[in-house]
């Protein structure tokens, strides 16, 4: 690319749904792109269709980019507040004899569909009001651009190459609809050109709308930017990504424990490669990220290698900026009650973080292993409790409150000389101590290090749990 010219792309979802996978990674694509050029990336909201776009779908596609922290530089715009700079172009193209006024009805239109269908033909527009000298009594109008339909379009795609388009597989395209809205194929041209913007990253379901999308910048008399359109993700059968694949709501991800570095990681991954590296930093892929390393073929979605991706953003990640991230899931799963959570600090929950990083593959699975160190009483699980509390072990739970409590450390050090110094004087095993220990303790037979918990408990509360013990087994 042209170093001189500064980089301008846009993310454009549609608010009629969720923000999905695919529209995310096209999102990103576009993100890293701008980042690593030191250009602007812009957020345009295409509510055109108005029967189905809803203001809770922006809602979920802002909070989802910011999630992830893919920041614009500019919006989010929103194409239902730019109608008269559409009807500006739709009168410029009237009056250049480019477009021009439609009366024919949806019946009618439909008619010719089906009958064109009826012969095995491609359904497109006959053009005949194209030369509509007298404009027919009563009937509203819908405006259309004048496409050529002789000879080709080439679009240069900077993944595909040159495509070729024939026109005779275009018809005169409805820009202005007859209830006075514009359509897709119009506005997205009027604010791309209108934006300034240089590269057009999309999927290549988009492919198909190029050719028309390229006479209109060509009828407005505006440079088409560079065009390169992404391959689909594919679901583990090869059909493409959809539900029935699982969650592709991106805050599904984030309300089912995934990380968003971790998110970022994989679905750059999908489609863009360098080298053999498969982890990245987000300055990393800022820095490396260019358009010639994306690859032509549809990518894989594996949701294996996601889940393995977020334990390893978990095991190697700051316990502080987990706490901010594990805070939410603590409260969704009941382990902090609201009332309560105003007085844990992001500290105090960083601090139980190293005993659960290793046995953790999403937040939501170590929100549920931190119950024992928040938790103001223990539950015990039943099956645990018939298993381990039993009389037998009341005298050396009673050893043990003994030697915690008048213990001057609780240090690891201490607490393993604690423990060797009663299980040589009862003959036992450790294991045969530490897990009725940490049933009284957890309530569960699976818990970090047993030093971990007692340590990360402290002197008073585990005494009190072992006396809880002692009760629950009386």
């Amino acid at each position: 690319m042209n170093m001189n010219e500064k980089v301008r792309v846009r993310f454009a979802p549609s608010p009629t749904g969720y923000l999905h996978i695919g529209g995310v990674r096209t999102a990103l694509f576009n993100w890293l792109f701008a980042r690593h050029h030191k250009g602007k990336f812009i957020l345009r909201i295409e509510d055109t269709d108005l029967s189905r776009s809803t203001d809770e779908s922006i809602r979920q596609i802002i909070e989802g980019l910011k999630w992830l922290g893919i920041d614009p530089d500019e919006g989010p715009y929103r194409q239902t507040e730019r109608r008269d700079i559409y009807l500006e172009h739709i009168e410029r193209l009237l009056k250049e004899g480019k477009a021009y006024q439609c009366y024919c009805t949806p019946e009618e239109l439909e008619q010719k569909r089906k009958e064109a269908l009826a012969k095995g033909e491609k359904p497109r527009y006959d053009g005949k009001c194209r030369n509509l000298d007298t404009p027919p009594p009563g009937r509203t109008s819908a405006v259309r651009f004048k496409t050529t339909m002789e000879g080709n379009t080439v679009v240069d795609d900077l993944l595909r190459g040159e495509v070729v388009f024939d026109n005779t597989e275009l018809d005169d395209l409805i820009i202005l609809r007859s209830d006075g809205t514009p359509t897709y194929n119009f506005v997205v041209v009027v604010d791309d050109a209108t934006m300034n913007i240089t590269h057009v990253i999309r999927g290549d379901d988009h492919l198909a709308n190029t050719p028309r999308q390229v006479q209109l910048y060509h009828g407005l008399a505006y440079q088409p930017p560079k065009f390169l359109h992404l391959s689909m993700i594919l679901g583990s059968d090869k059909a493409r990504l959809s539900k029935r694949h699982g969650a592709t709501s991106i805050l599904s991800y984030r309300d089912t424990g995934y990380l968003p570095g971790a998110m970022i990681n994989y679905l750059v991954r999908l489609g863009w490669s360098y080298g053999d590296q498969e982890i990245f930093s987000k300055e990393e892929l800022i820095e490396k990220f260019s358009i010639e390393n994306i690859g032509k073929s549809a990518a894989v979605f594996n949701p294996e290698k996601l889940l393995w991706l977020n334990s390893h953003y978990i095991k190697t990640g700051d316990p502080l900026r987990l706490a901010s991230y594990l805070r939410p899931h603590l409260l969704n799963e009941g382990i902090l009650p609201e009332s309560q959570a105003s007085e844990i600090s992001v500290e105090e929950i960083a601090k139980v973080i190293p005993s659960l990083q290793e046995r953790s593959k999403t937040l939501i699975e170590m929100a549920r292993g931190t119950e024992f160190f928040f938790a103001k009483e223990i539950q015990y699980d039943e099956k645990a409790a018939r298993k381990f509390l039993i009389p037998s072990i009341v005298p050396i739970f009673e050893r043990l409150i003994h030697m915690f409590e008048k213990s001057e450390n609780f240090d690891t050090d201490s607490l393993e000389r604690i423990f060797t110094d009663i299980t040589e004087k009862q003959g036992l095993k450790l294991g045969k101590i530490a897990q009725p220990v940490r049933v009284a303790l957890t309530g569960k037979t699976v818990s970090p290090g047993i030093f971990d918990v007692i340590s990360l408990l402290g002197k008073e509360r585990v005494v009190e749990r072992l006396k809880m013990g002692i009760r629950y087994i009386g």
